[in-house]
């Protein structure tokens, strides 16, 4: 049965009710394979329980300085000492996996933790936010001496200014008429220039009296206990790599599928050996279409269920002994008229096609009927050379070969100058019941009975 292209809506879906129920074994084994990758998963992905917390630093703050205070938020220092705190004793450096911090807009510096279960989280990030407001109030303090002697001379300088200019101003007043002469409008301007001065002076003051509480920090309440984990939690990673891994085993299969190349139609068979399809004959084996499960991988490939192919249909129950024989006994019978030297060739790796060569063999062999089997390597085939009036039939399991192999044997063949009669296509099938073995005639009956 040859694969047709997978465009079909209903060819894919089929092709997938084949897979679902041909390698149903190996798809769960694959989706419990998903199932563990996704909970080892989760051990270094599922960042458990999260929660966060709000410090507010008041004051007008630059943009480069908010950011500063974000790394303060998570340095060694902070996480130190809320480690220290802490009920279940862990470490600053444990901390650093758990801990980020971020800047939102209005001077809040937003504290985000994750820890295995939410009472940690809650506890840390409270516990970090209030450390970071005290180490932040103490390195303010450290330089506060600096900053407030400079502030204060600020002060005393625009006080000063201010003094002056209010000075002025009164003496200037006093020597203003009210006549609305030209010199009384220039003093009048002067006077509204200083009054600008005096303004401005004042601004100045209120905005260095501002600075005075840039140092603060206020944590914005306490964090919330999260309700359930963040995702992606440990079940989601399970599901998850569960249903990955199930679709890649489906879509797996229909890759293979369609890359498969081994031809299965004896239309396609006959074209590629050059030759016709003498017969189709059944071989019996205990396993039916199962490969023989030897060794770990042989059994491991039999408890899933991938020692038997699942594009082709069904393995059919043999009819009987007798029904066999006489498929055989037609090959040979087609045989009577050809060389009289007859080579069959099969590979080594084809199961199939070694049983049958050797029943037949053995059958030519009480038939007295010339008939020798020469196994081939199928990658390379070497054929001997031919003899007077010798010739060679290919026996080959039907999907076991692909076109190229079977160019490539026909090439073999006529380079030793033999000449291909025929070829016959093996089916495994599966035994009824125990049989008797066929009652054997003679050879001139046998033969003429079954042409």
């Amino acid at each position: 049965m040859e694969i047709p292209p997978l465009t079909d809506d209903t060819v894919r879906l089929a092709l997938i009710g084949q897979v679902l129920r041909r390698r149903w074994r190996l798809l769960v084994a694959l989706a419990v394979l998903g199932a563990a990758v996704g909970a080892g998963a989760s051990v270094l992905f599922s960042p458990g329980y999260q929660t966060s917390s709000s410090v507010l630093l008041q004051g007008p703050r630059q943009a480069d300085e908010l950011l500063t205070q974000a790394e303060v938020a998570t340095s060694s220092v902070v996480l130190d000492r809320a480690a220290a705190v802490l009920p279940w004793h862990p470490t600053g450096t444990d901390l650093k996996k758990q801990v980020t911090a971020s800047v939102a807009n209005g001077n809040v510096v937003t504290v985000t933790v994750s820890a295995d279960t939410a009472e940690h989280a809650q506890q840390l990030a409270d516990q970090v936010a209030q450390q970071f407001v005290k180490y932040s109030g103490q390195l303010a303090s450290n330089s506060a001496d600096a900053s407030v002697q400079l502030a204060q001379e600020q002060r005393e300088s625009l006080r000063t200014q201010v003094k002056l200019t209010t000075e002025k101003i009164s003496d200037i007043a006093k020597t203003v008429g009210g006549d609305l002469t030209v010199e009384s409008v220039q003093v009048r301007t002067q006077l509204e220039g200083l009054r600008t001065s005096l303004e401005q002076a004042i601004n100045d003051l209120n905005q260095a009296d501002l600075a005075t509480g840039v140092g603060n920090t206020v944590v914005l309440g306490p964090s919330e206990r999260p309700a359930g984990p963040a995702a992606p939690t440990m079940v989601q990673l399970v599901a998850g790599g569960a249903v990955l891994f199930f679709l890649i085993g489906v879509f797996g299969h229909l890759f293979a599928a369609r890359a498969d190349r081994r031809l299965r139609g004896e239309p396609e068979i006959a074209s590629a050996l050059g030759t016709p399809i003498l017969a189709g004959v059944d071989v019996t084996t205990p396993q039916g279409d199962r490969l023989p499960a030897t060794g770990l991988y042989g059994k491991l490939r039999r408890l899933l269920g991938g020692d038997r192919p699942w594009v082709l249909p069904p393995v059919a129950t043999s009819a009987d002994a007798v029904n066999r024989d006489i498929r055989y006994r037609r090959v040979l019978a087609r045989l009577a008229t050809g060389p009289a030297d007859v080579l069959l060739l099969v590979a080594e790796d084809d199961r199939t096609g070694k049983l049958a060569a050797g029943q037949l063999a053995e059958l030519a062999d009480r038939l007295s009927v010339p008939l020798r089997i020469f196994e081939f390597a199928a990658g390379r085939p070497t054929v001997p050379d031919a003899g007077p009036g010798s010739g060679v039939l290919v026996v080959l399991g039907a999907g076991s070969r692909t076109a190229w192999e079977l160019v490539r044997l026909a090439e073999a063949c006529s380079d030793a100058g033999q000449e291909i009669v025929g070829a016959v296509l093996t089916h495994p099938v599966r035994p009824s019941a125990p049989e008797a073995e066929p009652v054997a005639e003679a050879p001139e009956k046998a033969l003429a009975g079954s042409a």
